[in-house]
């Protein structure tokens, strides 16, 4: 929708193929038993003003007028009745860590240091969220940046000596990502960058989807393509799965990758996509989820809370931690008295694709499900005795969920993990050997989602305006026979 929108704006005429019913991918939601169950957003990076993704949102239509809920922190971390929380407010965050562990001061003062600097690259450092550090700051910085790029979270948890805060830093992102990431994630967070718009993902994206047809866009829905025509080094058409067939002078491709490249067209994907799906440090990942009604008084926390699971549970769910997210901030998701508790469970490709493989088998596939229902609400009674008894499940969907609505890779609903020593560099936009088709999606970067995926989306409509900008000055400088102008989709 990103590259339909901005292609409009740029007058070509544009038609965006969709395989759902609605528009936005991973961007949506659904409704269970009276209660709005919230797939995507837990936080937004680009809801600051003074960023270029605010600008982009805005361009798209994402925010309009809509209210944006900033919570007080992004999660709460709780183990040995201590908690320790991801708050907004920096200061807060760098004095509650000193008091649970005045040992790791060296420690804390460096990472909110760094966090700071990376405030400032963003351009929402200072108190108001509004500086942007100038070249001759970035470069005194960089030695202190470099060291975290270094490092993986794992090895930024070592640095800490206090059990509560090495897994404070794990318990969100594990232990492979890069260092680098949960700087980004606190710069973001406390830069007042990384807010919720009101009415979560299925509003946003009806959002941008109407901003799409506003423009005249044309929003086929419902609609799959099944195969990419071409001729030489240009594709022509696209086949759909009612038989149909429509043709384009230039061609987004914002699906999977996987599916683009062996599906679609019948080719390998370029080298550099390659590489980063053979890289044992960039591996896929997906989590299942469930989601439960319950009364917003058996609540105790706000927001994200995350809690280590006694070991019966690790191994059936594969997982050290258990998030819960509860959604009392969106009033219009449930009934008065109750909200949606959701629970988040990371796992790794090879735990993704068991749950792809058992789908086929529908009888086992629903009793796994009812199984897993039935441990995650155990263990949040044990956590929460006061909820025992009381917790409806509304729905819970897998990697196998996320495979059938999107076709992603394992059932991934982002890209690749991203390793320390790894440089967010997205991929070309180019797809070898054909001059007129191009990616737009968040598999070209590590590690993908809603902000990479509009940002790349305005780079192919950028790219495809370049090349008829061109066009259109070449042809003044060797004009040929007077032609029908031509329509651009």
């Amino acid at each position: 929708m990103s590259a339909g929108i901005y292609a409009r704006k740029n007058g070509h005429q544009v038609t965006i193929i969709e395989r759902q019913k609605s528009a936005g991918g991973n961007l949506t939601g659904w409704k269970r038993k009276g209660f709005t169950i919230d797939n995507c957003i837990h936080w937004l990076t680009g809801t600051n003003p003074n960023t270029e993704h605010y600008r982009i949102w805005q361009e798209l239509g994402a925010f309009d007028d809509t209210l944006v809920h900033y919570p007080t922190s992004l999660y709460t971390y709780e183990e040995g009745g201590q908690r320790l929380s991801l708050y907004a407010d920096l200061e807060k965050l760098e004095g509650e860590m000193l008091r649970i562990s005045p040992d790791d001061e060296r420690e804390i003062l460096a990472l909110t240091k760094a966090v700071r600097a990376v405030q400032a690259y963003m351009g929402i450092g200072g108190k108001q969220n509004n500086e942007k550090a100038d070249w001759v700051k970035m470069l005194a910085q960089f030695p202190c940046l470099l060291k975290y790029y270094n490092m993986s979270t794992q090895d930024l948890a070592g640095r800490f000596s206090h059990p509560l805060l090495q897994r404070f830093i794990l318990c969100m992102l594990g232990r492979k990502f890069t260092a680098l990431a949960f700087l980004v994630v606190a710069a973001t967070f406390c830069g007042k960058n990384g807010g919720v718009p009101q009415g979560g993902s299925i509003e946003m994206a009806r959002r941008i989807a109407k901003r799409f047809t506003s423009l005249g866009g044309e929003l086929l829905l419902g609609k799959e393509v099944v195969k990419i025509y071409t001729i030489g080094n240009r594709a022509v058409e696209v086949e759909l799965s009612d038989g149909t067939r429509e043709t384009a002078d230039y061609f987004v491709c914002a699906c999977d990758a996987k599916i683009t490249f062996n599906r679609l067209l019948g080719k390998k994907p370029p080298r550099a996509l390659q590489r980063q799906y053979a890289d044992p440090n960039m591996p896929l990942f997906s989590a299942y989820h469930a989601a439960f009604s319950c009364d917003v008084s058996d609540l105790n926390f706000r927001g994200d809370f995350i809690f280590p699971l006694p070991w019966q549970y690790q191994k059936l769910l594969k997982t050290p931690y258990l998030i819960l997210r509860e959604f009392s901030h969106e009033p219009t998701f449930a009934p008065e008295g109750k909200t949606v508790l959701q629970t988040l469970t990371f796992c790794n490709e090879k735990t993704a694709r068991e749950w792809i493989a058992l789908k086929e088998n529908k009888a086992a596939y629903r009793q796994k499900k009812r199984e897993l229902a039935e441990a995650l609400s155990t263990a949040i009674y044990e956590k929460f005795p006061q909820m025992r008894g009381k917790l409806q499940c509304l729905d819970v969907w897998t990697p196998a969920t996320y495979h059938r609505y999107t076709g992603g890779e394992a059932g991934a609903f982002m890209s690749f993990i991203l390793p320390k020593n790894k440089p967010p560099v997205p991929v070309s936009a180019a797809i070898p050997g054909l001059k007129n088709a191009f990616l737009a999606t968040q598999w070209q970067q590590a590690p993908g989602g809603l902000p990479t995926a509009a940002s790349l989306g305005k780079q192919a409509a950028e790219i495809i305006q370049k090349k008829e900008s061109a066009r259109a000055f070449l042809s003044t400088l060797f004009p040929t026979k007077k032609q029908k102008p031509r329509p651009v989709s």
